[in-house]
C-alpha cells in the first residue's frame, strides 16, 4: 500500500473554511474562526488538520481549532442555542431574546466523524478526543476519549500503542467480496 498526503492544502483548506462556515445569528454575534500556528508547522505539508467542506461550522460564537484535527463529512458544530422552555411560542421568545452563544475550543488531535454533531453545551473538546460517526455531543468529554452514541457517552480510552500492535492492526486482513463470493473478477456483471 503507498502512502499518500492525509492533510489538507493550504488552497483545499481556504476552500473548504469558505464553504462550512456559518453566521446564522450574526445579528447577535460574529465569531471568529481561530486556526492554531501549529496547524502550519509540519514539516514536509503545508498544513496538519482536514475539515470537510460538508461540514458545519456555526461561527455564532468563534471557534478554535488546534493541529492534527479532524472534521468530517456532514459533521456540525454548533455555537449557539435556543430557548426551549414555557408554553410561549419559542420563535416569539427568540425574536425578542435572539439565542445564548458560546466560544468552542477543539485541542490537538481531536476528530469529528461523519454525521456527528457537537452541540452548544460542549465547549472544551480537549486533546486526542475522538467523536463517533452518527453520534450527538451534548457534555465536555476528557482528554483522549473516545465518545459514540446519542447522546455521546464515554465508549472508551485512546491509549499507547507498541510498533508491533501499530503493525498489527494494518496487517490485519480486510473482508473481501471477491473471495467471499468466489469470483475471479471483481467486475462480474452481477454488480
Amino acid at each position: 500500500m503507498r502512502f499518500q498526503r492525509a492533510s489538507q492544502t493550504k488552497s483545499e483548506l481556504e476552500t473548504s473554511l469558505k464553504e462550512c462556515r456559518r453566521r446564522p445569528h450574526s445579528n447577535i454575534h460574529k465569531g471568529k474562526l481561530i486556526l492554531s500556528p501549529e496547524i502550519f508547522t509540519t514539516a514536509g505539508s503545508q498544513t496538519n488538520v482536514v475539515i470537510s467542506r460538508f461540514s458545519i461550522l456555526d461561527n455564532t460564537g468563534s471557534i478554535h481549532i488546534g493541529p492534527w484535527c479532524m472534521i468530517g463529512a456532514r459533521a456540525r458544530i454548533y455555537t449557539h442555542d435556543h430557548c426551549h422552555q414555557g408554553r410561549e411560542p419559542l420563535l416569539a421568545i427568540q425574536e425578542r431574546h435572539g439565542v445564548v452563544w458560546q466560544d468552542k475550543y477543539f485541542g490537538k488531535d481531536v476528530w469529528i466523524h461523519e454525521n456527528a454533531i457537537v452541540l452548544y453545551q460542549a465547549s472544551i473538546l480537549p486533546d486526542g478526543f475522538v467523536l463517533g460517526a452518527g453520534s450527538v455531543l451534548t457534555k465536555n468529554p476528557g482528554s483522549y476519549e473516545i465518545w459514540a452514541g446519542v447522546p455521546a457517552k464515554k465508549i472508551a480510552d485512546r491509549r499507547e500503542l507498541s510498533p508491533t500492535e501499530i503493525k498489527t492492526f494494518f496487517e490485519k486482513p480486510a473482508f473481501s467480496l471477491k473471495e467471499y463470493l468466489h469470483l475471479d473478477e471483481l467486475n462480474d456483471t452481477r454488480f
